[in-house]
């Protein structure tokens, strides 16, 4: 099992403290925001895409992904989210980067219309990511928030180039226990993001198992050679406690889960 952190929990941060932390408390890589406030996002020209290469390497950390907006089940016109996506790719590329995440975002639509807007530029924009090696995963979120509703899309599409990120608050806060999310995602899995909250009503988020979501089941139902990928939303909730002093508690949290559900036990 390899270990990210999402820059979301370090908002602003330039982008060699962010490697240097992570690095510093064992996490192997980095999810990288892909936002105007963020240091490297798909504006950013190529000189400091590739110093950004650079900074990584000598932290010692890779890039996980790219942490887009695109809404690929939104309404209106494709031409516009199509080229969203292709320039997430590029930065994915650029960056060394396998995935790239979006969100569905069909708001108020039908299911049916939702789906039939995801399915179709997703398949649109599959052979573009393939080409550049890289994945576009559908994050469990918003309109399509259980692993289900994902699948759904994603079992239409049926493309190498296009998968799924499975966040686990979402398919909880869906009914979905970690088990039916996982058989629902299949092969269609890209990475897990891992998070906490007090409860379904208070989403600020806290310290690794310091709140209510079935993380080891999670984690069990999790590839054992896969990523987990930690999601502070400071961002969003700036009040919450600074992501710096929980970095080695949460890290060594999410080693003892997978040590826990993962490693065979000795026989005799």
């Amino acid at each position: 099992m390899k270990y990210a952190l999402s820059t979301l929990g370090l908002p602003g941060t330039p982008l060699d403290h962010s490697a240097a932390l992570a690095a510093s408390q064992g996490f192997d890589g980095l999810e990288l925001r892909a936002h105007p406030e963020e240091p490297l996002h798909p504006g950013a020209p190529a000189a400091e895409r590739t110093a950004g290469v650079r900074t990584l390497a000598a932290a010692g950390v890779s890039v996980l992904g790219i942490a887009g907006y695109a809404r690929v089940a939104a309404p209106g016109e494709d031409e516009p989210v199509l080229a969203e996506l292709r320039d997430l790719v590029r930065l994915a590329a650029d960056l060394e980067a396998p995935y790239v995440r979006l969100f569905p975002g069909g708001g108020d639509q039908s299911e049916a219309t939702a789906d039939a807007h995801a399915v179709r530029r997703l398949r649109a924009a599959a052979p573009f990511a393939e080409r550049h090696g890289v994945r576009i995963l559908l994050e469990t979120h918003d309109s399509h928030r259980t692993a289900a509703a994902a699948a759904r899309v994603l079992d239409a599409v049926a493309r190498p180039g296009v998968g799924a990120l499975w966040d686990v608050l979402h398919t909880w806060l869906g009914g979905e226990s970690p088990a039916e999310s996982r058989r629902a995602l299949g092969a269609h899995l890209g990475y897990v993001q891992v998070k906490d909250v007090a409860s379904a009503q208070e989403l600020t988020p806290l310290g690794l198992g310091a709140g209510v979501l079935p993380l080891a089941e999670a984690v069990a139902a999790a590839p054992p050679d896969g990523w987990l990928c930690w999601e502070y939303e400071k961002r969003w909730y700036p009040d919450a406690a600074e992501l710096p002093g929980q970095l080695a508690r949460g890290r060594a949290y999410l080693e003892w889960l997978v040590a826990a559900c993962h490693e065979p036990e000795e026989t005799i």
